[in-house]
């Protein structure tokens, strides 16, 4: 059965104009304040600790289930000393944000990192946890907008530096478990300097390296620690990106983890409740000249349109950001071609997206950065830091055969911002078809950006939800048939860097006016067809309500 929330009555003709061009240019994307004041809090120490230059995180999800979707900002405060407090905005009636952070008692005071959100209970509400640098956090959702901290109940003893989490169904039993992607060892004495004697951020490779965690979900309120058997701890890598996927179509959930410095990692699921590491066999641990890369942001989508799931990660400034494009076989580095390759080489990127922002069928990418070291020549101190680390954001737009354009310094606020940019989340905040975005700012201003682009197209919007677990199904892959195209999306919120997005999978038609059908393989594999739906509109697909 195909359930319809809501449409979008399309007003005379859709405007197909040509973004960014030379006819002088849409603006894409807006930026809105719309109440949320929140400013990211680092004390500086002037003696540059890495997890200074690292936050911040957030997340977008129902927290109070009146359906509008809010927003959850970690915070840092000072390494080795006193945390700041996380915040909680909530979307009200009149499209602005109210902070309820204290009466939620999401107000975790630890040096806040990543943010995973999931149901862990199957009981219908969204549950948060807090990655930190030292002790992690989990909180229960009440179900009446308030959260318990159940992190000790619950067995969670993550006490590393975590970065991104997330939330997946690893072994196919109903249960959300957690990945928990780990940094490195931090040592607060030790300090680093420029060729030229200035102090600055440490690379990672100046630390030892700390192994992920596994933790499956009980069933009962608890987690077991289960890293060793899952294999996931056989290896220490510096892991700051997480994506959760079906990356070889089996219908189980794979991990892909990007490390910084480090050859990246690909957990392929054994469908026993382990996994084996085949990022260096697919293509996907360095690049195509054999080097391991910072990697810091990931994102998946097709960006071909062959089916199948492309990679695209962000890199440290000199090394440029890499897509990988899946063949037949396994992945290939195809970032010099795809035009993403030379545009990023003097770019530090963070938070990153792949997402239709004009409605034309093909997945465009957003970029956020940020740079992380003291440049040869130049001073530092604690009023300079925007200075020394702030850069512009990135946006291009791809064509759908794994080319991109870049519009960046063409297309509105998005691209004008020159800040120490970290998370992106990406999803439709005023309800109106397109996704939106948001970002984080390390020891600056959250910004909030809305799609304002000129459409070429039409949407679809799927949530892929189970009755029985009362909760969206982490892990299904949807297909929606529509125009001669099959456009794909995976069930997959814990994405970017540091970030939780929406969850409902988001789909530009082009100039299609009918969806032919809606498929879901759902996890373990089982395949089912829905009905077709409107265009620009909203929907639910149920487990078990579809055909075979």
């Amino acid at each position: 059965m195909v359930t319809r929330i809501r449409s979008c009555l399309v007003i005379a003709a859709l405007i197909v104009a040509s973004a960014c061009t030379g006819d002088g240019g849409h603006e894409l994307f807006r930026e809105v304040r719309a109440g949320v004041d929140h400013v990211h809090t680092v004390d500086l120490t002037g003696d540059f600790p890495l997890p200074e230059i690292t936050g911040a995180g957030c997340a977008v999800f129902d927290a109070n289930g009146d359906g509008r979707l809010d927003l959850y900002f970690t915070d840092a405060g000072r390494v080795g000393g006193k945390g700041a407090s996380n915040k909680l905005y909530l979307r009200q009636a009149d499209a602005t944000y109210r902070e309820a952070t204290k009466a939620s008692g999401l107000g975790d005071a630890g040096y806040g990192m990543g943010v995973a959100v999931g149901d862990i209970d199957n009981d219908g509400d969204l549950d948060v946890y807090v990655g930190n640098h030292g002790a992690d956090a989990l909180y229960s959702n009440n179900g009446d907008g308030t959260f318990t901290n159940v992190t000790e109940k619950a067995g969670i003893t993550a006490s590393e530096w975590t970065t991104s989490v997330a939330f997946l169904d690893y072994d196919n039993d109903g249960k959300l478990d957690l990945f928990v992607v780990n940094y490195v060892r931090h040592d607060l004495a030790l300090r680093c300097f420029t060729q030229d004697g200035r102090l600055t951020y440490c690379s990672p490779k100046s630390f030892l390296s700390v192994a992920d965690r596994l933790y499956r979900n009980r069933g009962d309120g608890t987690f077991e620690d289960v890293s060793k058997k899952a294999g996931i701890a056989a290896l220490a890598s510096s892991g700051l990106g997480i994506i959760v996927d079906d990356f070889n179509d089996d219908g189980w959930a794979d991990v892909y983890v990007a490390n910084d410095g480090k050859a990246n990692h690909l957990w392929m699921n054994n469908k026993d409740s382990t996994f084996r590491e085949e990022a260096l066999a697919k293509g996907v641990a360095v690049n195509a000249h054999g080097k391991a890369e910072a990697s810091m942001g990931v994102a998946v989508g097709d960006v071909d349109g062959d089916g199948d799931i492309d990679l695209f990660m962000t890199h440290l400034k000199e090394e440029t950001n890499t897509l990988y494009l899946c063949e037949k076989y396994g992945f290939i580095d195809a970032s010099m071609q795809s035009g993403l390759g030379k545009s990023s080489f003097l770019f530090t990127g963070f938070g990153t997206a792949l997402f239709d922002i004009e409605h034309d069928g093909d997945l465009d990418l957003a970029i956020v950065n940020g740079r992380i070291h003291v440049e040869v020549g130049e001073t530092a101190g604690n009023d300079e830091f925007q200075a020394l680390f702030a850069e512009a954001n990135q946006l291009f737009l791809g064509d759908g055969k794994g080319g991109f354009t870049d519009v960046s310094v063409k297309c509105g606020s998005f691209g004008a911002a020159i800040e120490v940019s970290r998370a992106l989340g990406v999803a439709d905040l005023d309800v109106d078809g397109d996704l939106d975005m948001v970002v984080t700012n390390c020891r600056g201003k959250v910004r909030i950006y809305e799609n304002v682009a000129p459409k070429k197209g039409h949407w679809l919007q799927v949530r892929a939800l189970d009755k029985a677990l009362k909760r969206d199904v982490y892990g299904a892959v949807v297909y929606v048939h529509a125009g001669g195209r099959v456009h794909r999306r995976t069930v997959c919120p814990q994405n970017s860097y540091l970030t939780s997005g929406a969850v409902a999978t988001h789909f530009g038609l082009g100039d299609a006016t009918e969806i032919d059908r809606i498929e879901v393989r759902w996890p373990g594999g089982k395949l089912e067809t829905f009905s077709s739906a409107s265009v620009d509109a909203a929907i639910e697909v149920v487990r078990g309500e579809g055909k075979p």
